[in-house]
């Protein structure tokens, strides 16, 4: 297959980008973005980073790259801005996806103000022990129950306040520490190193929870937030804690092919593949954490260098067929958060890193399925994923940032800079990925 000119990806991200800024709502609470178009009734998590228009600031960072904004675009910035800055005072959410750190993520995409007043916030919810989720609890867990994971718990809040440590973000170090010394606390010590779980053993009511040990929820995630803040921080003992998790992983993964790839839950689920290879529950994650290391220095994990870990995730990622719908159920998502534009996104961060071509050629493959399965509805375009097991697998087009439209289009915005520039285009440094990046973002 040849891939497209550069202008083809650019000019889809265009006509999904502006399907995109048609879907914003505004409210008394301010701009809200439904999950789908025609969606009445406001979602549950309108306004943050995952599926909410404040995901929309990071579109807008790729897009500054391309052209200098219009006035309705930095009209949308401010406004994005404002919303979500009215709510940090009374927020009680703190995670990545939707919370706080999502906020904090927000206002420095689009260079806003009020990051200090974020980072304040997360403080002022701090107990010894961590941070509340408002989704656990009887008969799930213990009363009182704390989550570690990347996306929803403590290394959530650790991966922001390294990232508003970066921008000079008032109390982000004393926010940092915390939430380092959190996990550390909850580390388990097991013969093979050491194990995050997404909730700790001392909250478990009856059966343990599945352990999902890639990026989102366990062991990968947690082990690269650890690594990152070593490097922040100078804190060695916080990188070797890191090697230490990392040691644990790759005892529960597959390296038979010369990949590396780790069970989406364990024990496994009949309903589930064994393997999933996107950004939250599969290699395109996990190998953040290797790139951690390798940013940290860690000369070598189970007896291989970490550039060598991070490249066998990119080969099972290759090796795995996608971005083909090999079966039903097998990579019906081209999202962000979940299929093709993160896997292009990890995968370009590689290619700038070390400027191996079979990445970049890879990366077209990506971007050319994304070209593909666009739909196009006159000037603008959009993707629908599918679920194999409902009725009518086609599911409605999905807006935001990590499973959405505003995503996707980041993801081709990028790769048009990539053909075009080669492997010193500017890329976006985002708070999860920023050590992945040739210049450490």
């Amino acid at each position: 297959m040849v891939p497209h000119p550069s202008t083809t990806y650019r000019d889809l991200a265009e006509s999904a980008w502006r399907w995109v800024q048609a879907q914003v709502r505004e409210g008394e609470d301010g701009l809200w973005l439904p999950e789908h178009p025609g969606q009445e009734a406001r979602p549950d998590y309108p306004f943050g980073m995952h599926s909410g228009v404040g995901g929309l600031a990071h579109t807008l960072g790729d897009l500054r790259l391309v052209r200098p904004l219009t006035p309705a675009e930095r009209g949308l910035a401010d406004g994005i801005a404002e919303t979500l800055r009215r709510r940090v005072p009374t927020e009680t959410e703190y995670d990545y996806f939707d919370g706080l750190v999502s906020t904090l993520g927000i206002l420095i995409a689009l260079d806003a103000p009020g990051a200090d007043a974020v980072v304040a916030r997360l403080l002022e919810l701090a107990t010894p022990d961590g941070w509340q989720p408002s989704f656990l609890g009887p008969p799930q867990t213990a009363p009182g129950a704390r989550v570690n994971d990347a996306t929803l718990g403590t290394a959530s809040v650790l991966i922001g306040a390294l990232w508003a440590i970066r921008h000079g973000v008032t109390g982000a170090p004393e926010l940092a520490d915390r939430a380092a010394e959190v996990l550390m606390a909850e580390a388990e010590e097991l013969p093979t190193g050491l194990n995050w779980r997404m909730v700790p053993l001392r909250f478990a009511l009856g059966e343990p929870r599945r352990q999902m040990p890639n990026w989102s929820h366990g062991l990968a995630g947690v082990a690269g937030a650890v690594a990152a803040a070593g490097v922040v921080r100078d804190r060695p003992d916080w990188v070797d804690a890191a090697r230490r998790g990392a040691e644990h992983l790759v005892t529960l993964g597959d390296s038979a092919d010369g990949g590396f790839r780790v069970p989406h839950v364990i024990p496994g689920a009949e309903d589930l593949d064994t393997f999933t290879y996107s950004w939250c529950h599969g290699p395109t994650g996990t190998s953040l954490l290797f790139a951690a290391l390798e940013r940290a220095g860690v000369p070598e994990v189970a007896g291989r260098a970490p550039l060598d870990w991070e490249r066998a995730c990119l080969h099972s990622l290759r090796a795995s067929g996608l971005p083909a719908r090999r079966y039903p159920g097998f990579w019906d998502n081209d999202g962000r958060c979940c299929g093709t534009a993160g896997v292009g996104d990890v995968v370009l961060n590689a290619w700038q890193r070390h400027g191996e071509g079979r990445d970049l050629e890879f990366a077209l493959v990506l971007g050319d399925a994304l070209v593909e399965r666009a739909v196009r509805d006159g000037d603008n375009a959009y993707w629908r994923f599918v679920e194999h097991r409902n009725d009518d697998p086609l599911l409605p087009p999905g807006i935001g940032w990590m499973q959405g439209a505003a995503g996707i289009a980041a993801y081709l915005f990028r790769l048009a800079r990539a053909v075009e520039l080669g492997p010193g285009a500017p890329a976006v440094a985002r708070m999860d990925t920023w050590w992945a990046l040739a210049d450490g973002g």
